[in-house]
Protein backbone atom coordinates (compact mmCIF):
# COMPACT_ATOMS: atom_id res chain seq x y z
CA UNK A 1 0.00 0.00 0.00
CA UNK A 2 1.43 3.59 -1.21
CA UNK A 3 2.24 5.93 1.60
CA UNK A 4 0.15 8.67 1.53
CA UNK A 5 2.48 12.30 1.61
CA UNK A 6 2.67 14.06 4.51
CA UNK A 7 1.84 17.40 2.27
CA UNK A 8 -1.74 15.71 1.33
CA UNK A 9 -2.53 14.66 5.22
CA UNK A 10 -1.54 18.73 5.61
CA UNK A 11 -4.41 19.86 3.30
CA UNK A 12 -6.73 17.67 4.32
CA UNK A 13 -6.48 18.46 7.89
CA UNK A 14 -6.50 21.94 6.39
CA UNK A 15 -9.57 21.53 4.58
CA UNK A 16 -11.32 19.88 7.30
CA UNK A 17 -11.29 22.58 9.68
CA UNK A 18 -12.76 25.48 7.30
CA UNK A 19 -15.25 22.73 6.50
CA UNK A 20 -15.89 22.41 10.17
CA UNK A 21 -15.95 25.79 10.71
CA UNK A 22 -18.21 26.36 8.06
CA UNK A 23 -20.90 24.00 9.17
CA UNK A 24 -20.90 25.39 12.72
CA UNK A 25 -21.46 29.27 11.75
CA UNK A 26 -23.46 28.88 8.90
CA UNK A 27 -27.04 30.54 10.11
CA UNK A 28 -29.65 28.10 9.84
CA UNK A 29 -27.46 24.76 8.98
CA UNK A 30 -27.18 23.24 12.04
CA UNK A 31 -29.34 23.86 15.10
CA UNK A 32 -27.58 26.31 17.40
CA UNK A 33 -25.99 24.44 19.99
CA UNK A 34 -24.28 27.39 22.51
CA UNK A 35 -26.06 30.41 21.36
CA UNK A 36 -29.29 31.20 21.96
CA UNK A 37 -29.56 32.62 18.29
CA UNK A 38 -28.48 30.54 15.10
CA UNK A 39 -26.61 34.49 13.54
CA UNK A 40 -24.20 34.62 17.31
CA UNK A 41 -21.89 31.77 15.87
CA UNK A 42 -21.17 33.60 12.69
CA UNK A 43 -21.07 36.91 14.83
CA UNK A 44 -18.29 36.01 16.82
CA UNK A 45 -16.52 33.48 14.63
CA UNK A 46 -17.55 34.77 11.32
CA UNK A 47 -18.49 32.27 8.18
CA UNK A 48 -15.30 30.95 6.09
CA UNK A 49 -17.12 31.56 2.59
CA UNK A 50 -17.76 35.65 3.14
CA UNK A 51 -13.63 35.32 4.95
CA UNK A 52 -12.78 33.92 1.92
CA UNK A 53 -14.81 36.78 -0.58
CA UNK A 54 -13.55 39.51 1.20
CA UNK A 55 -9.50 38.29 0.47
CA UNK A 56 -10.75 37.90 -3.52
CA UNK A 57 -12.07 41.13 -3.12
CA UNK A 58 -9.04 42.16 -1.84
CA UNK A 59 -6.50 40.75 -4.34
CA UNK A 60 -9.16 41.44 -7.27
CA UNK A 61 -9.77 45.23 -6.63
CA UNK A 62 -5.87 45.70 -5.64
CA UNK A 63 -6.79 47.18 -1.77
CA UNK A 64 -4.66 44.89 0.16
CA UNK A 65 -1.41 45.31 -2.09
CA UNK A 66 -1.22 49.10 -0.46
CA UNK A 67 -1.38 47.86 2.88
CA UNK A 68 0.19 44.51 2.52
CA UNK A 69 3.66 46.07 0.95
CA UNK A 70 4.06 48.51 4.22
CA UNK A 71 3.37 45.05 6.54
CA UNK A 72 5.97 43.41 4.45
CA UNK A 73 8.49 46.38 3.98
CA UNK A 74 8.32 46.61 8.19
CA UNK A 75 8.85 42.72 8.57
CA UNK A 76 11.89 42.83 6.11
CA UNK A 77 13.45 45.82 8.05
CA UNK A 78 12.89 44.75 11.41
CA UNK A 79 14.11 41.42 10.12
CA UNK A 80 17.22 42.01 9.04
CA UNK A 81 18.12 45.06 11.21
CA UNK A 82 17.61 42.99 14.48
CA UNK A 83 19.15 39.98 12.73
CA UNK A 84 21.81 42.12 11.79
CA UNK A 85 22.42 43.51 15.68
CA UNK A 86 21.41 40.43 17.00
CA UNK A 87 24.49 38.73 15.79
CA UNK A 88 26.69 41.51 15.98
CA UNK A 89 26.34 42.08 20.03
CA UNK A 90 25.97 38.02 20.15
CA UNK A 91 28.98 38.11 18.77
CA UNK A 92 31.10 40.98 20.53
CA UNK A 93 29.68 39.89 24.49
CA UNK A 94 30.49 36.32 23.33
CA UNK A 95 34.02 36.52 22.82
CA UNK A 96 34.40 39.43 25.15
CA UNK A 97 34.42 37.71 28.85
CA UNK A 98 34.59 41.41 30.52
CA UNK A 99 32.21 43.34 28.38
CA UNK A 100 29.81 40.12 28.91
CA UNK A 101 29.92 40.18 32.87
CA UNK A 102 29.39 44.18 32.77
CA UNK A 103 26.76 44.06 30.40
CA UNK A 104 24.80 41.03 31.75
CA UNK A 105 21.75 42.71 33.85
CA UNK A 106 21.42 44.97 31.36
CA UNK A 107 20.79 42.94 28.82
CA UNK A 108 18.66 40.82 30.53
CA UNK A 109 16.49 43.41 31.91
CA UNK A 110 15.86 44.59 28.49
CA UNK A 111 14.89 41.30 27.52
CA UNK A 112 12.32 41.25 30.43
CA UNK A 113 10.59 44.14 29.63
CA UNK A 114 7.50 43.68 27.61
CA UNK A 115 7.62 44.86 24.28
CA UNK A 116 4.24 46.37 23.81
CA UNK A 117 4.98 49.20 25.97
CA UNK A 118 7.57 50.63 24.10
CA UNK A 119 5.34 51.09 20.67
CA UNK A 120 3.75 54.37 22.07
CA UNK A 121 7.25 55.61 22.90
CA UNK A 122 8.21 54.55 19.80
CA UNK A 123 6.05 56.67 18.23
CA UNK A 124 6.53 59.44 19.91
CA UNK A 125 10.27 59.40 18.62
CA UNK A 126 10.01 58.23 15.19
CA UNK A 127 5.97 59.09 14.14
CA UNK A 128 2.85 56.85 12.81
CA UNK A 129 5.48 56.05 10.03
CA UNK A 130 7.38 52.62 9.03
CA UNK A 131 10.02 52.92 11.80
CA UNK A 132 8.24 52.95 14.78
CA UNK A 133 6.82 49.59 13.69
CA UNK A 134 10.51 48.58 12.78
CA UNK A 135 11.91 49.55 15.90
CA UNK A 136 9.23 47.39 18.01
CA UNK A 137 10.03 44.35 15.35
CA UNK A 138 13.95 44.77 16.29
CA UNK A 139 12.90 44.45 19.90
CA UNK A 140 12.01 41.15 19.16
CA UNK A 141 14.37 39.58 16.61
CA UNK A 142 17.07 41.18 18.12
CA UNK A 143 16.98 38.80 21.82
CA UNK A 144 16.29 35.81 20.09
CA UNK A 145 19.02 36.37 17.33
CA UNK A 146 21.31 37.54 20.01
CA UNK A 147 20.95 34.20 22.59
CA UNK A 148 21.31 32.34 19.81
CA UNK A 149 24.52 33.91 18.70
CA UNK A 150 25.82 34.17 22.13
CA UNK A 151 25.48 30.54 22.99
CA UNK A 152 26.37 29.33 19.98
CA UNK A 153 30.09 30.91 20.35
CA UNK A 154 30.05 29.64 24.07
CA UNK A 155 29.65 26.42 22.74
CA UNK A 156 32.58 25.94 20.40
CA UNK A 157 34.93 23.15 21.10
CA UNK A 158 37.70 24.18 23.29
CA UNK A 159 39.35 21.50 21.24
CA UNK A 160 38.87 22.75 18.13
CA UNK A 161 39.81 26.63 19.51
CA UNK A 162 42.86 24.88 20.58
CA UNK A 163 43.93 22.80 17.07
CA UNK A 164 43.21 26.37 15.19
CA UNK A 165 45.57 28.11 17.28
CA UNK A 166 48.28 25.21 17.43
CA UNK A 167 47.80 25.38 13.25
CA UNK A 168 49.31 29.55 13.65
CA UNK A 169 45.17 30.64 13.38
CA UNK A 170 45.31 34.54 14.39
CA UNK A 171 42.11 36.21 15.33
CA UNK A 172 40.55 37.05 12.79
CA UNK A 173 40.91 33.64 11.29
CA UNK A 174 39.20 32.35 14.41
CA UNK A 175 36.45 34.76 14.21
CA UNK A 176 35.99 33.73 10.58
CA UNK A 177 36.58 29.95 10.49
CA UNK A 178 35.34 29.00 13.79
CA UNK A 179 33.03 31.03 15.58
CA UNK A 180 31.17 32.46 12.54
CA UNK A 181 30.30 28.83 11.19
CA UNK A 182 29.29 27.80 14.51
CA UNK A 183 27.11 30.70 15.36
CA UNK A 184 25.41 30.34 11.93
CA UNK A 185 24.12 26.67 13.05
CA UNK A 186 22.62 28.94 16.13
CA UNK A 187 21.15 31.87 14.21
CA UNK A 188 19.04 30.05 11.33
CA UNK A 189 18.03 27.91 14.23
CA UNK A 190 16.22 31.02 15.14
CA UNK A 191 15.55 33.00 12.12
CA UNK A 192 12.28 31.23 11.90
CA UNK A 193 11.04 32.39 14.90
CA UNK A 194 12.39 35.61 14.17
CA UNK A 195 9.93 35.97 11.23
CA UNK A 196 7.36 35.15 13.17
CA UNK A 197 8.57 38.07 15.82
CA UNK A 198 9.11 40.68 13.09
CA UNK A 199 5.59 40.26 11.93
CA UNK A 200 4.10 40.49 15.19
CA UNK A 201 6.03 43.27 15.55
CA UNK A 202 4.75 44.99 12.25
CA UNK A 203 1.39 44.51 12.64
CA UNK A 204 1.02 45.41 16.49
CA UNK A 205 2.61 48.67 15.91
CA UNK A 206 0.43 48.92 12.79
CA UNK A 207 -2.94 48.31 15.02
CA UNK A 208 -1.94 50.41 18.24
CA UNK A 209 -1.31 53.50 15.73
CA UNK A 210 -1.02 53.90 11.81
CA UNK A 211 -2.79 54.85 8.54
CA UNK A 212 -1.73 51.91 6.54
CA UNK A 213 -0.59 47.64 6.88
CA UNK A 214 -2.92 44.94 7.58
CA UNK A 215 -2.71 45.67 11.15
CA UNK A 216 -4.67 49.17 10.49
CA UNK A 217 -7.11 46.94 8.08
CA UNK A 218 -7.76 44.90 11.47
CA UNK A 219 -8.11 47.14 13.46
CA UNK A 220 -10.57 49.39 10.88
CA UNK A 221 -12.82 45.88 11.12
CA UNK A 222 -13.00 45.12 14.80
CA UNK A 223 -13.59 49.13 15.32
CA UNK A 224 -16.82 48.39 13.07
CA UNK A 225 -17.43 44.54 13.98
CA UNK A 226 -16.54 43.06 11.31
CA UNK A 227 -15.43 39.89 12.25
CA UNK A 228 -15.38 38.04 8.94
CA UNK A 229 -12.59 40.94 7.88
CA UNK A 230 -10.82 40.07 11.14
CA UNK A 231 -10.14 36.84 10.15
CA UNK A 232 -9.42 37.70 6.64
CA UNK A 233 -6.19 39.69 7.81
CA UNK A 234 -5.15 37.11 10.02
CA UNK A 235 -5.42 34.35 7.36
CA UNK A 236 -3.11 36.95 4.94
CA UNK A 237 -0.80 37.64 7.63
CA UNK A 238 -0.39 33.77 8.40
CA UNK A 239 -0.27 33.16 4.35
CA UNK A 240 2.37 35.54 4.14
CA UNK A 241 4.28 35.00 7.43
CA UNK A 242 3.99 30.75 6.04
CA UNK A 243 5.87 32.19 2.38
CA UNK A 244 9.12 34.17 4.69
CA UNK A 245 9.55 30.96 6.96
CA UNK A 246 9.84 28.87 3.44
CA UNK A 247 12.26 31.37 1.72
CA UNK A 248 14.40 31.64 5.15
CA UNK A 249 14.36 27.40 4.90
CA UNK A 250 15.39 27.80 1.54
CA UNK A 251 18.22 30.48 2.17
CA UNK A 252 19.53 27.74 5.51
CA UNK A 253 19.24 24.98 3.27
CA UNK A 254 21.67 26.83 0.48
CA UNK A 255 24.05 28.43 3.08
CA UNK A 256 24.77 25.58 5.67
CA UNK A 257 24.95 22.91 2.66
CA UNK A 258 28.26 22.36 4.61
CA UNK A 259 26.57 21.19 7.76
CA UNK A 260 26.29 17.09 8.18
CA UNK A 261 22.91 15.40 7.61
CA UNK A 262 21.74 13.77 10.63
CA UNK A 263 22.24 9.87 8.88
CA UNK A 264 26.16 11.52 7.92
CA UNK A 265 26.86 11.57 11.60
CA UNK A 266 25.09 8.29 12.66
CA UNK A 267 27.31 6.02 10.37
CA UNK A 268 30.78 8.20 10.81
Amino acid sequence: MKKVPVWLWQIGLLLAIFALWHVLTVPGFIPPLFFDNENKASFFFGEPLKIFKVIFVWFTEGEIYVHLWVTLQETALAFIIGTLLGLVVGLWLGLSNTASAILDPYIKAMNAMPRVILAPIFMVWFGLGIWSKVALGVTLVFFIVFFNVYQGVKEVSPVVLNNARMLGANASQLLRYVYLPSATSWVFSSLHTSVGMAFVGAVVGEYLGSAKGVGYLIHQAEGSFDINTVFAGILVLTLFALLLDYVVTVAENRLLKWRPQQAETETT
